[in-house]
């Protein structure tokens, strides 16, 4: 079972949770100080950001969800069905440990994490109130089960992003919308791999919609 860092809830009780989903080469320490800054908007959330399953293959540190070895549409697609399976459980665990609904819930994720986050919320049998993607992509999009109840997505993208190119998260958009799933895209002029204070401070506020009142 996964484990990783985690912050809150800021009030008691808690009533939603935030799983972080960190990029490659990375571990859950690279994300969880994002819950103190979403905390002011959600003062009620559980933040847990996950270390990846796997030890990543590019160094001698970091985690990662799946192999980037062979980079093959066919090996994205096994390796993101592999990190999405080691996830799923995970958020069951994290919402018992909790005594949340099964609903009360968002995934966000960078980079690798992103790819992650969207490919296992967007199947998950009780699906999340939202999706956070940051710098990513939507893998296989023509995968894409048919069901009524897709969750909205946030997606936030650096417009100078050398590492995951912002035509992944173009494309991401668009394949979404077509399946007709709710979808804000930001895409920021001069950002490169990164997370900046626009893309904190509105996904912040998606946060706060998604959970209002509950």
């Amino acid at each position: 079972m996964l484990d990783g860092p985690r912050f809150g809830p800021r009030a008691a009780p808690v009533r939603q949770l935030v799983i972080l989903c960190h990029g490659l080469g990375a571990d859950g320490h690279d994300l969880i100080d994002l819950g103190p800054h979403w905390a002011t908007a959600l003062p009620h959330a559980a933040f847990v950001a996950p270390d990846a399953p796997e030890a990543c293959d590019l160094g001698p540190y970091g985690r990662q969800w799946f192999s980037v070895g062979d980079r093959s549409p066919p090996s994205r697609l096994a390796g993101v069905t592999q990190g999405a399976a080691a996830l799923d459980p995970f958020i069951d665990a994290e919402l018992a440990r909790h005594g949340l609904p099964a609903h009360a819930y968002a995934l966000m994720g960078f980079s690798q994490g992103a790819m992650t986050a969207l490919f296992c919320g967007l199947r998950r049998p009780v699906p999340p109130r939202a999706i956070l993607a940051f710098s990513g992509a939507l893998i296989a999009p023509e995968t894409l089960p048919a069901r009524a109840d897709f969750p909205p997505v946030f997606i936030v993208h650096g417009e100078d992003d050398g590492v995951v190119p912002v035509a992944g998260s173009r494309a991401a958009e668009s394949a979404l919308r077509a399946h007709g799933i709710a979808v804000e895209a930001l895409y920021r002029p001069g950002l490169e791999h990164g997370i900046d204070a626009v893309g904190l401070s509105s996904a912040s506020l998606f946060l706060q919609r998604v959970f209002d009142g509950s």
